[in-house]
């Protein structure tokens, strides 16, 4: 390619890694008309040239950037919302970070509800998020989860093969029941619809009084009291999307 060609990428793509947010967001602005390319309402699929093209979101005009991404992991409490601003929440995760790490490019990669705690990846890295949340990827999350009442045997298999609530098809990829009768156990699920553990339970008369994401991938957090956060190294985002052994727990 000659040398005064520039490639061209995905409108997506480039706000993704701008940090304006996921490739799966992106596609919502993208179809809601909030995005621009030189001044004309952008068209889902298009493609631009980095550094050419004048892309605006909200009138907003956004730069490619060129610095390195920050990718955090958080012990998340309960009471906290995952999302960057909503003026009906008094506490975000977003506040739970050193102002060193306050980035407004900064984007939840898999939400918890506000009563769910543990392991919660917060990023700038739009394409890392994609490939931790896409369900095409599937990337298995484990929870810890305590119900009010002993989880009953004839209930798992009925877990596992899921039900329609609300419209939407919910359905546990795997449970590891206590080694004795009892009411805490493991649930992993390669997809992550809005508070579907708790839902699909419910739905079977169990209520859920904790509920925990301990692991995503082959990286489980270890070490890092609630409320806490730190940066990820570069084999332990790796680790995020390679697949656990099965002998895990």
């Amino acid at each position: 390619m000659p040398a005064s060609v520039k490639s061209e990428i995905r409108l997506q793509k480039f706000l993704s890694q701008s940090g304006v947010c996921s490739r799966r967001k992106a596609e919502e602005l993208i179809r809601e008309g909030r995005v621009e390319v030189d001044d004309r309402i952008a068209l889902i699929g298009e493609s631009i040239v980095a550094g050419s093209a004048v892309v605006r979101v909200d009138g907003k005009r956004i730069i490619a950037r060129q610095q390195d991404h920050l990718t955090l992991v958080l012990n998340k409490p309960r009471h906290y919302v995952c999302t960057n601003a909503d003026p009906h929440q008094d506490q975000t995760v977003f506040d739970l970070l050193p102002k060193i790490w306050q980035d407004p490019r900064m984007i939840c990669a898999g939400r918890l509800d506000k009563d769910t705690e543990g392991l919660l990846i917060l990023t700038t890295d739009g394409d890392l998020a994609q490939r931790l949340t896409h369900p095409s990827k599937r990337v298995i999350k484990r929870y810890q989860v305590r119900v009010q009442r002993d989880l009953q045997g004839d209930d798992i298999p009925k877990l596992l093969r899921g039900r329609t609530l609300e419209g939407q098809w919910l359905q546990f990829d795997k449970i590891i029941p206590p080694k004795h009768k009892g009411s805490e156990f493991e649930v992993h699920l390669d997809h992550g619809k809005k508070r579907e553990i708790r839902r699909l339970l419910e739905s079977f008369g169990y209520l859920v009084k904790k509920l925990k994401r301990t692991q995503i991938g082959a990286y489980k957090m270890r070490g890092l009291a609630r409320g806490q956060a730190r940066p990820l190294k570069s084999s332990e985002i790796k680790a995020l999307l390679a697949p656990a052994r099965e002998n895990e727990r």
